[in-house]
């Protein structure tokens, strides 16, 4: 069997935690190629496993799955069943295989009939009523109403009429348990008809059930639509601004075109680099890592008294960032003029907020891109949480967007340039671990840079931080948004590998309110309807 481990729950570092072999769902492992008969398509494993006839198997280098249909035992006895440590034959293999190549189990049609019973058993419907209307030359008809207390439903009165009128009956007249039982066929649905009336007139004909079955499904996909248009959120561009139904002062007053400020977040701080060289910006964001290392205290001190400098929270704060931030950060606030703080979860908030108590003393506080400010509504929260600014998610589209600026409820911030985090995992690709361990090779600390590659020959960087052990992946390509299309009260810039010239271009770009273009440039999701 696959290996069983504890994930995340270790103390150690767990190297088992990621499957290096193969990507995706790599399934259970059933054991190794023992013999393999070509003509015939014969694998004969030891089993790990349990199998039977249905499952599905995957190949150490085979990309298809392959369903056993013929299972033998060492005799050629044709079975059903197996157990743990019997070998056993499989036919009607055949592909890329050798001897010793691994197998794995992906799944099992015992277990997967186990389930979907289950799952029938449990599923719950929601209850209708319903009036069938069967009549001598009308067309058959049918009214559905709510039979339960679900809001949603609470006011359902639909109407369903067919273009069938009944024929006169011969010999053959359809009845209503006929009826009932082609209305009852609502397994493939979310509904059930709990109560069902039936007006049938006498001697009448339906010549086949199709009809009803047609019926049956046309009527409860107006039902359908009537839950969806329901939940369908509405969106009204002449409230936008509103609260409480009348236009504050602010946005009464004629919107005039902002000059943004100028952001810069430095993801990396490269000894090697002067970054007081750096011009033309109006706020300098600095991880907080680089406030606990001593080695960098001469970098940061002409920098912070250069540039308005706020200190850029962690993704992930677990126990190691925590012990360091109250460690150094008094001490931090101290030493250096710091403007305010990047806050990048909800959890920052209490820390920031015992912090403040402890000083008796409070900043500025912006939210990073990860509290994922899609509507109105959450700035609204943001702004009753006393925040000074936030950071427009890059997820949304242009229109979504414009009509957060445009709200003018708190300060904008919007990412123009820079590669986007795509992931953020606790666990480091270098050492192969979910922790950092004595003997790991810290390849992280050799001022080399790593990327991952997917199939296309994309490149993805990625960024280690060894304080927590948790790995930053970033987009192949960087984004590169227009800033003149947007009346945003700041912009920023994210800088992961860039030089000091190259840093001074994109911000020359970015204040023209310019973007760059190319195929290693994308707009990101500005023209995607989200």
């Amino acid at each position: 069997m696959a290996c069983h481990h504890l994930g995340h729950l270790l103390n150690s570092g767990n190297k088992e935690l990621v499957y290096k072999e193969k990507p995706g769902n790599t399934g259970l492992f059933l054991g190794k190629i023992q013999k393999y008969n070509k003509n015939k398509g014969y694998v004969t494993v030891k089993l790990n496993e349990p199998v039977g006839i249905g499952d599905t198997l995957s190949l150490e280098n085979e990309k298809n799955l392959y369903t056993i249909s013929e299972l033998m035992d060492e005799n050629f006895k044709n079975i059903t069943e197996t157990k743990i440590n019997q070998t056993v034959i499989i036919g009607r293999i055949k592909g890329n295989i050798t001897l010793g190549n691994k197998i794995y189990k992906m799944s099992s049609k015992k277990l997967n009939e186990k389930a979907l019973t289950s799952f029938n058993k449990d599923y719950k419907k929601i209850p209708l009523k319903c009036e069938i209307n069967v009549q001598k030359e009308k067309p058959i008809s049918i009214t559905i109403t709510s039979a339960s207390n679900l809001l949603l439903y609470k006011d359902l009165n639909l109407t369903y009429t067919s273009e069938f009128i009944p024929l006169q009956a011969k010999n053959r007249p359809i009845d209503s348990e006929t009826i009932q039982a082609q209305f009852n066929k609502t397994n493939d649905t979310i509904y059930q008809f709990k109560n069902t009336c039936i007006n049938l007139d006498d001697n009448l004909f339906i010549p086949k059930l199709s009809i009803l079955n047609e019926i049956r499904r046309k009527s409860l996909k107006l039902v359908e639509d009537y839950a969806i248009k329901k939940i369908k959120r509405k969106y009204d561009n002449t409230n936008l601004y509103a609260k409480n139904n009348e236009l504050t002062l602010e946005n009464k007053k004629e919107k005039t075109k902002k000059i943004p400020k100028t952001s810069l977040l430095l993801n990396i701080i490269n000894p090697k680099l002067d970054y007081t060289k750096i011009s033309n910006i109006d706020n300098l964001y600095i991880p907080l890592k680089y406030f606990t290392l001593k080695n960098y205290k001469n970098i940061l001190k002409p920098l912070i008294a250069k540039f308005k400098t706020y200190i850029y929270m962690p993704t992930i704060v677990k126990s190691n960032y925590k012990n360091l931030f109250f460690a150094n950060i008094e001490d931090t606030l101290e030493k250096y003029n710091i403007s305010g703080f990047i806050i990048s979860n909800i959890c920052n908030l209490k820390l920031l907020d015992n912090l403040f108590k402890s000083i008796k003393k409070e900043y500025p506080l912006i939210t990073n891109y990860t509290f994922n400010v899609f509507n109105t509504h959450t700035v609204e929260e943001l702004k009753n949480l006393n925040l000074t600014k936030y950071t427009i998610s890059p997820e949304l589209d242009k229109k979504a967007i414009l009509d957060l600026v445009n709200s003018n409820i708190l300060p904008s911030e919007l990412i123009v340039y820079g590669k986007t985090p795509l992931l953020n995992m606790n666990y480091c690709l270098l050492g192969q671990t979910d922790k950092c361990y004595p003997t790991c090779s810290v390849r992280c600390q050799n001022g080399k840079t790593y990327f991952l590659s997917d199939r296309l020959n994309m490149k993805f960087r990625i960024l280690p931080d060894n304080i927590q052990t948790v790995t930053t992946v970033f987009n192949s390509k960087t984004l590169s948004i227009m800033p003149k299309d947007f009346n945003v009260d700041s912009v920023r810039i994210d800088i992961l590998d860039e030089n000091i010239e190259e840093i001074n271009a994109i911000i020359n770009k970015v204040n023209l309110g310019n973007r760059f273009e190319g195929k290693n440039f994308t707009n990101g999701n500005l023209n995607r309807e989200i």
